[in-house]
């Protein structure tokens, strides 16, 4: 584990650990020569003592760093020093969409279908560039702060595939395609089935297939069919569900073909999610039914699943399939019965191959250094030029003009975009359209090269501009008339339209209460959906409007009700005054019939609570008491309530009633002979609290 401080490269700070996974952990550091932040992905300690692995891991991030794309974490930069091997990628703060579906539970189908968009995306950027990610679960989607969706660890996963299964596989093993848990080949469609998986689990909130272990859940995959997600997710739009459906096929041949065609359908949804348009490929029933599994294909799956976390010198490599036929790759012709035989021939020339391919690279880094040290201390000179082969000011001012710092391009028009690119000598096109609340039609809401990075002069920049707001793109629909029906059938049917329904009442001699008098918009008018109607609804024959005489003086109440037959009660209120109204019988605006019976409610102020005190008063023993003088206050304002005076029988009972307080004090004066014979007095008090009456 790295220490917060420590440089790596002499340029990335590491300020803080971030995330830990099954092969790395992943730090948050600054990069001080950009100036920016950078999540930084270091190999754990029994992957970095793997020479094999680390080449593989590196060259897998090399070739996926090739990927610039919104949707995808950027890879900056590949790299090992002092036994630590490392990966520099864009730091994105968020959350992973594992850890959004955990606190939401389950995402509705806009949030969904938004999501997949993204993650869609990003993915067919990098199929592309022939890249496929193999490991497409939640928990490689992050979701930044500002809403971006990225898609991260591409083409790590497949240095992770091809080495020993890590801890992580327990959480892959639910996303992996039935071909993948089969025998680990893998395709774009591979990638497509996952993404379905993910979609299942964002509108659902759980995962299709699960057990208690790797084999369980594989098995699953490979031969139990999948609860339709609507079975728990009810109000699932049938588009959504058949693109999920058509993702998670178990034949490759039956998904989507492309993440280009999944895409289209995908954005359809979005625009219209009730449409049943989702095409699913027929069973051929000769090769795509679902087949069970023999107990030898159970055991041999039973036998891979062994290798999770051996001991890190027995390290597995599992079966690699050619990519470049992923899409002429043929499942019938796999031979999964091959005989150990030729697995140690196949695995003996391998390492034979591996063997001069190292010797051959060993030669091309040396003639590289060779020809780099040649040149910095002017061995070479190759052709005419400067003697000492370094570029003059004339040719580094011509490069800087050939590379051009981007701009943002977000809310501006795709004719404004073009006149500022113009001044940049850039150019720009339009890749697609997106629904937006954020951006006004015709507006760029996203570029392929983001603000602040740095491309060749004449460079084309790829934009997305807004289709204007979902309510822009709502579909038309067909006022109904809903004049004459009860007003919850007119809701309904102006419902069913997907119609926003507001309801006022009217008076009507003609039209029965409880019927629509009238709508606005009238009915055959043609408005976009969720569009507000107004029903009128009867109140029936003349009646007067109740008003509201809350709070009103008694005296005004009955005069704003004078053509109603009014009563009044009495109670008392903490908040209302004394002689206001606290409350009406029939609520304001609602409509009753003249000389109808009304009663209101007037406050006689707070409940007045008073107390009294019944208590015996006895003298002291010590010495001879011939009187006493008694007084009674109150103890907030000593206000006198009652004396006493003259007492000569002992014990005394005090009792005072009426009292407006709760505690008191009573004060004794005791005239006495003291044991001189003289006269002498003295005073006590005492606390009391009242009994409530």
């Amino acid at each position: 584990m790295l220490k917060n401080g420590t440089y790596i490269a002499d340029r990335y700070e590491v300020v803080g650990q971030i995330g830990t996974g099954g092969m790395s952990d992943v730090y948050k550091a600054k990069d001080h020569t950009l100036g920016r932040y950078v999540a930084i992905k270091v190999l754990k300690e029994e992957f970095s003592e793997d020479t094999n692995f680390v080449t593989k891991f590196r060259s897998e991030a090399q070739a996926a760093a090739g990927l610039e794309h919104p949707n995808i974490v950027n890879i900056y930069d590949v790299g090992s020093e002092n036994g630590i091997h490392y990966i520099v990628m864009e730091y994105v703060e968020g959350i992973t969409l594992k850890t959004y579906i955990e606190k939401k539970g389950q995402l509705n189908y806009k949030e969904t279908l938004s999501i997949a968009i993204q993650v869609s995306r990003g993915i067919q950027a990098a199929h592309a560039k022939h890249i496929i990610h193999r490991d497409i679960k939640p928990q490689n989607i992050i979701i930044s702060t500002d809403g971006k969706v990225k898609v991260t660890d591409f083409g790590i996963a497949r240095a992770v595939s091809e080495h020993t299964i890590h801890s992580d596989v327990m959480g892959s093993v639910h996303y992996a395609s039935p071909e993948q848990a089969r025998n680990g080949y893998v395709s774009n469609r591979s990638d497509i089935y996952s993404l379905g998986i993910v979609m299942y689990e964002m509108v659902t909130g759980r995962v299709p297939f699960d057990g208690d272990s790797t084999v369980a859940v594989a098995i699953q995959h490979l031969q139990d069919e999948m609860v339709p997600p609507s079975t728990y997710a009810p109000n699932l739009p049938i588009s959504l569900e058949k693109i999920i459906q058509k993702c998670t096929q178990k034949s490759p041949d039956r998904r989507y073909d492309s993440m280009e065609s999944l895409l289209i359908d995908l954005r359809k949804a979005l625009l219209n999610p009730n449409e049943d348009f989702v095409t699913l490929v027929p069973f051929n029933q000769d090769k795509t039914k679902t087949r069970v599994l023999t107990d030898d294909e159970v055991s041999q799956i039973r036998k891979q699943a062994e290798t999770v976390n051996p001991e890190p010198e027995k390290k597995t490599m599992a079966q690699e399939v050619p990519e470049e036929d992923d899409e002429d790759y043929d499942m019938s012709e796999y031979d999964e019965d091959d005989d150990e035989e030729e697995g140690r021939f196949l695995n003996s020339k391998m390492e034979k191959i591996v063997g001069i391919m190292r010797i051959v690279v060993a030669v091309i880094i040396a003639i590289i250094v060779i020809y780099l040290v040649g040149s910095f201390f002017d061995i070479f000179h190759f052709g005419p030029g400067n003697k000492n082969n370094k570029k003059d000011d004339t040719q580094i001012a011509q490069e800087e003009k050939e590379t051009v710092v981007m701009i943002d391009l977000k809310g501006k028009t795709l004719s404004e975009a073009e006149k500022d690119l113009k001044e940049l000598g850039l150019k720009v096109t339009e890749a697609g359209t997106e629904v937006s609340d954020t951006y006004e039609k015709g507006e760029i809401i996203d570029q392929d090269v983001s603000e602040g990075e740095t491309v060749k002069a004449g460079t084309t920049i790829k934009v997305t501009v807004s289709a204007g707001s979902e309510e822009e793109n709502a579909k038309e629909v067909d006022v109904p008339d809903v004049t004459g029906k009860t007003s919850d059938a007119a809701m309904a049917t102006l419902e069913d339209k997907n119609l926003t329904v507001s309801r006022e009442f009217e008076f009507s001699n003609d039209v029965p209460a409880g019927q629509v008098i009238r709508q606005d918009p009238k009915s055959g008018s043609t408005v976009k959906e969720g569009t507000k109607v107004t029903i009128y609804v009867s109140q029936g024959s003349e009646s007067v409007k109740v008003p509201d005489v809350r709070g009103k003086s008694e005296a005004d109440a009955k005069a704003a009700l004078s053509e109603f037959a009014v009563t009044t009660t009495t109670e008392h209120s903490d908040s209302v005054a004394s002689g206001n109204v606290i409350s009406q019988s029939i609520d304001a605006g609602q409509y009753a019939d003249k000389g109808a019976a009304i009663t209101i409610v007037i406050s006689s102020g707070p409940e007045k609570v008073t107390y009294y005190i019944n208590s015996k008063v006895s003298a002291p023993t010590d010495v001879t008491v011939t009187s006493a003088d008694i007084e009674l206050y109150k103890s907030e304002s000593n206000d006198l309530i009652q004396n006493w005076n003259g007492v000569t029988s002992f014990p005394y009972t005090l009792e005072a009633h009426g009292i407006d307080v709760p505690k008191g004090t009573i004060v004794i004066t005791w005239h006495y002979t003291d044991a001189n014979g003289n006269a002498a007095t003295s005073t006590q008090k005492k606390e009391i609290s009242f009994n409530k009456e």
